[in-house]
């Protein structure tokens, strides 16, 4: 069955709008996040901020992800604002990374796709491919990208390095943590964002991996209704589990191979 057959036979344009109440969830999910990480690095417990600042991560890459679509419900300068403010929290170009998921899309695991790169390697290679993956999206960005995207990229990256030189240089420490923590999460992206749910796909790129347990996609914020997302990337993440259940319904002979 192509993409446009699978189109025609789901019901899903109606997906694609935000309620007020919607959008201020997309947009805002992250706050009680990070207000609890920072809260509790400041008093330096360091350890019970992790999870906190894990979720952060997890539901910052969720907002963007939809800036990447169009889908967080807000104008263009609001989506670009907070890419750009995430851009510094997450101490990764976002604009580098929305050009790279881009492309994946169109490319997907092929030859072009250099976000897929990490899908057909093993868990622990993508693990160490990480932070190559992220220096990789930045150079390909700067290289390939049209005026804007290097724009852009230029403008975050600077205000990374500006934030980043205040912290050290103050000794601010929760924020050090933060920097730090964010460092680390971005050098997992290769394993998290892209072997776990593209991994063993390749025959079908365009298929890939979905969760159905409930309670993994509460605890992972809906983030791997992977399928779905591919099929339908205009529709946003909080819409996904109506999503996947009018795919199980209108097709129920698709394989969905399952994350984890």
């Amino acid at each position: 069955m192509t993409h446009q057959e699978i189109l025609r036979k789901v019901e899903w344009k109606d997906l694609r709008k935000l309620s007020f109440r919607e959008m201020l969830i997309e947009n805002n999910l992250t706050i009680p996040w990070f207000v609890g990480s920072m809260l509790l690095a400041y008093f330096e417990y360091y350890l019970l901020a992790l999870p906190f600042s894990a979720f952060f991560f997890l539901t910052a890459l969720r907002q963007v992800h939809n800036g990447f679509h169009n889908a967080l419900g807000t104008n263009k300068f609001l989506t670009w604002l907070s890419l750009y403010i995430n851009s510094i929290l997450m101490m990764v170009s976002i604009h580098a990374v929305k050009f790279n998921h881009i492309r994946h899309h169109k490319y997907c695991l092929g030859e072009d796709d250099y976000e897929g790169k990490a899908a057909g390697m093993s868990w622990y290679g993508a693990i160490l491919y990480g932070p190559v993956h992220m220096f990789l999206i930045h150079k390909v960005t700067l290289q390939i990208g049209n005026k804007n995207y290097r724009r852009n990229v230029i403008l975050e990256l600077v205000s990374i390095v500006a934030f980043a030189s205040l912290v050290f240089y103050f000794q601010i420490h929760f924020l050090m943590y933060h920097i730090i923590v964010m460092i680390l999460g971005e050098f997992l992206m290769a394993f998290f964002a892209v072997w776990t749910v593209h991994h063993d796909t390749h025959e079908h790129p365009e298929f890939a991996r979905t969760q159905r347990s409930d309670w993994k996609n509460k605890l992972t914020f809906s983030m791997f209704y992977h399928l779905e997302h591919h099929l339908f990337p205009a529709v946003p993440t909080i819409k996904l589990p109506e999503l996947a259940r009018r795919i199980d319904d209108a097709l129920p002979e698709i394989e969905k191979k399952s994350t984890f």
